[in-house]
């Protein structure tokens, strides 16, 4: 099969292919890893290959939606047994796990061919994909810039056509961002539709989610139809459409009436590229036969959630540590200067804090509720700027010596912003 003949084709195509007869999931695979030997020396996307496993899989019968069809995991929370999924870490690079994750477990079921894992930031802690342990994932649009994070790695594999989907999963904008980096679909899960474990029945309270990022729609709502559901291990039973999501493509939907809002708290000057993609949108939409109001201000304190996520994460990300730690055995020399600041945050953050955060962001989903009693959907730039240069967010060295200093006398915690004390 040749590249470009390869390349037309989303997943659910090329799975046709296969069904038919006029490809073979080999066939597929050899053009998914030529293309990966190709440009990932170039974009660092795939930082653990698993070309022996594909090839093996590739020799026995595939059944179900994906038959065939070639596909990379996140080497994040997406477990592959007798591999290590590093995190992005050097403290778990060398440490395998004993089972497959559920959702790759779904994938394989689905009949998915998985020949690699993907770069990711340490712990999935920022919006970039620049990990000491593999070094920086490069956006194929544009090399000098990043792909996003903290699923960038699989972002950039899917943008350069190595596949036409990859894993990805969400806490903070983890699949969205490097889907708006990449020019991708990139669509966050409601919390509990989707599976965690078996390892974790949550993450960060239910808002750190499984996905996929993609280059069709409908590849991504196939892609829900895998992996819907919970687990008898996990803490939820997600009520499950009546019919699949894919089914639901086809459907032409009523008038909805959109609010559009540009600007935010946190970036009150959007750069102007944001600005005309949400116009462009809106005027789509509109053309479309919807209603778009715009908006002066969003319909939440975006500045109060935003404190109150990182306040949330930071915990978090301490927790990660302390647990890779237990795990491996390793020193806090192991992870990388800007989590340890984080971690370090985290642990000098009060315990009544942290849980008047996570009870304050029930507050968040209460107020945005109620813009949607007159709303269906909330239009907003998915960045407010352009996707940063390689090592553009990187730690300035004073900084760097000030933070050292801090963790040294164990006194970062005088980083911590006050929390919010609003309702």
């Amino acid at each position: 099969m040749r590249l470009d003949e390869y390349q037309r084709f989303d997943a659910l195509g090329l799975a046709e292919l296969v069904q038919t007869g006029q490809v073979t999931p080999t066939e597929l695979l050899d053009a998914a890893t030529g293309q990966a030997e190709a440009v990932n020396p170039a974009l660092n996307a795939i930082v653990r290959p698993m070309q022996t496993q594909a090839r093996e899989r590739v020799n026995h019968e595939l059944t179900g939606p994906f038959a065939g069809v070639p596909f990379l995991v996140k080497d994040l929370a997406q477990d592959v047994a007798g591999l290590p999924s590093s995190s992005g870490s050097a403290s778990l690079a060398s440490t395998p796990v004993t089972e497959h994750s559920t959702v790759v477990q779904r994938w394989l079921d689905a009949g998915l061919v998985i020949f690699g894992k993907t770069n990711t930031p340490e712990f999935g802690a920022k919006g970039i994909t620049e990990p000491e342990l593999f070094g920086p994932a490069h956006n194929p649009w544009d090399l000098s810039r990043t792909p996003g994070g903290s699923s960038g790695g699989s972002a950039a594999a899917v943008a350069a056509g190595i596949v036409p989907v990859a894993g990805a999963n969400d806490g903070g904008g983890s699949i969205r961002i490097p889907a708006a980096c990449c020019g991708l679909v990139g669509l966050k899960p409601s919390r509990g539709l989707l599976p965690m474990g078996p390892a974790l029945g949550e993450m960060m309270h239910g808002a750190a989610v499984q996905g996929v990022v993609s280059r069709s729609v409908r590849d991504t709502a196939a892609m829900l139809d895998v992996l819907e559901g919970g687990e008898t291990s996990g803490p939820f039973q997600p009520a499950i459409p009546g019919e699949s999501f894919l089914s639901r493509l086809n459907d032409a939907p009523r008038g909805l009436r959109i609010g559009l809002c540009v600007k935010s708290s946190i970036n009150p000057n959007p750069h102007p590229e944001s600005v005309a993609a949400v116009e462009t949108t809106a005027k789509t939409l509109e053309d479309l036969g919807h209603h778009v109001d715009i908006l002066d201000t969003p319909p939440f304190n975006d500045e109060a959630l935003a404190r109150d996520f990182l306040l949330t994460w930071f915990v978090v990300l301490a927790w990660e540590l302390d647990e890779a730690k237990r795990r491996t055995g390793c020193s806090e020399d192991s992870f990388e200067f800007d989590t340890r600041i984080i971690a370090a945050i985290g642990r000098a953050t009060p315990s009544v804090d942290y849980v008047d955060a996570v009870a304050r962001r029930h507050d968040h989903t209460r107020r945005l509720s109620t813009y949607f009693e007159t709303y269906d959907l909330l239009l907003t730039p998915t960045l407010a700027d352009l996707p940063p240069r390689i090592g553009e967010l990187d730690t300035p060295m004073l900084q760097r010596r000030a933070g050292s200093l801090l963790l040294k006398t164990r006194t970062a915690g005088f980083l911590r912003h006050p929390p919010s004390s609003s309702r």
